[in-house]
């Protein structure tokens, strides 16, 4: 999966730079070293290639970074995460260029990975929600434990004001779990002008409940906010804009253009259509994005997958086990990003804290192993 914490890492590579190229491993290679993919590699491509720091992608490329990968695009480094990413057979896939003295390390984003959010994505079906917890709630998968900052907006906005000659056009939404549906429709938006100011408005959580039901949004309004930000054809957010287009808005951003998808515009709460202002003034547009993806289809790809992922996380990589207050005692590496827990000389304290920090993720991880069994058991 992308989610804001891969553009966060993407951020902070940039910097390191004057050049980033990324590179996006193939279906075929994350099926082998980490389970069935969310996204396809086409699909994966394009959600990067839309993030505002990346000024080039390099497809295909192999899950072992080596020299002659660096060398192939010119690149004086590697950037990854503090995290450790193993093969399948557990070999450090940077091990090469580390050795070379060409990698660099950033941080990672806390309180979001793609195993929290998959198993935000299970508690949506009903078989989760009455198999976990004594309450029909995972202690570890089903609240964000993000923590928005000030400093972090500022990282991710452009800071950029509308220009004379631009065209603010306004675009509103839940934007949740960010994927290529709405890249393609805000790709598509930014195209309908020469110099398009796209003003993203997110709803509160609230509000998005309200429309969409269920557990509906699976990222919290300040994740959504990051997420919609790291997009290259994104100017601005309004956080927690109102349901309805008001003029109000349109007067107070200078809205010259006002898009909507093909999806559904649920009634306002009155009954009211959201978008009656804008067509009032002859200024709305439906934008077919080509795409047909959503959140929903999203989460039926994690279920059809979840079988293939309990299977790869418990069978090729030893036996799942756990004290009941979540601590693991077996050594594994699953799917969906999961890393197995390795013991590493580190010495002193740093050793005790990556030891600690990959026994707590392992606990993490655990839970949507379980998660995905119990379903596929309810199926």
């Amino acid at each position: 999966m992308v989610h804001y914490g891969h553009s966060n890492q993407l951020r902070q590579a940039r910097a390191m730079g004057d050049y980033l190229i990324v590179g996006v491993h193939t279906d075929e290679e994350i099926a082998k070293h980490k389970g069935p993919p969310v996204f396809t590699q086409e699909e994966r491509y394009k959600m990067v290639q839309a993030i505002k720091w990346v000024d080039e992608i390099a497809p295909g490329a192999p899950y072992v970074t080596t020299l002659e990968t660096l060398d192939k695009y010119n690149c004086d480094f590697c950037v990854h995460g503090d995290d450790i990413t193993l093969t399948i057979d557990g070999k450090d896939t940077y091990e090469e260029v580390k050795t070379a003295g060409r990698y660099r390390e950033c941080k990672r984003t806390q309180g979001v990975s793609t195993t929290d959010l998959v198993g935000r994505m299970l508690l949506m079906t009903k078989a989760h929600h009455s198999n976990i917890g004594p309450k029909g709630h995972s202690p570890w998968t089903g609240v964000s434990q993000f923590l928005q900052t000030s400093q972090k907006i500022i990282q991710f906005a452009s800071g950029k004001e509308p220009q004379p000659g631009d065209t603010i056009i306004y675009v509103a939404g839940a934007f949740d779990l960010f994927h290529i549906g709405h890249v393609d429709f805000l790709e598509k938006v930014h195209q309908l002008a020469e110099r398009p100011y796209i003003i993203a408005g997110l709803h509160f959580d609230q509000e998005v409940n309200r429309y969409k039901g269920k557990n509906y949004p699976i990222m919290n309004i300040h994740e959504r906010t990051l997420s919609v930000l790291a997009c290259r054809y994104v100017s601005e957010v309004v956080i927690g804009a109102p349901y309805a287009v008001t003029a109000d808005l349109l007067d107070h951003f200078r809205v010259t253009l006002v898009c909507h998808g093909m999806t559904e515009v649920v009634s306002d709460k009155d009954g009211s259509d959201p978008y009656e202002e804008p067509k009032r003034r002859g200024i709305f547009q439906l934008v077919d994005s080509g795409s047909n993806l959503t959140t929903d289809l999203i989460v039926q790809r994690i279920i059809k997958n979840s079988t293939k992922w309990c299977v790869l996380g418990q069978t090729k990589h030893g036996t799942a086990a756990a004290s009941s207050e979540g601590e693991v005692l077996f050594d594994r590496c699953g799917s969906l990003g999961l890393q197995r827990e390795v013991i590493v000389t580190l010495g002193g304290s740093s050793g005790l804290e990556f030891e600690a920090r990959n026994q707590k993720k392992e606990a993490k991880e655990l839970a949507v192993l379980e998660a995905m069994k119990r379903l596929e058991e309810k199926h």
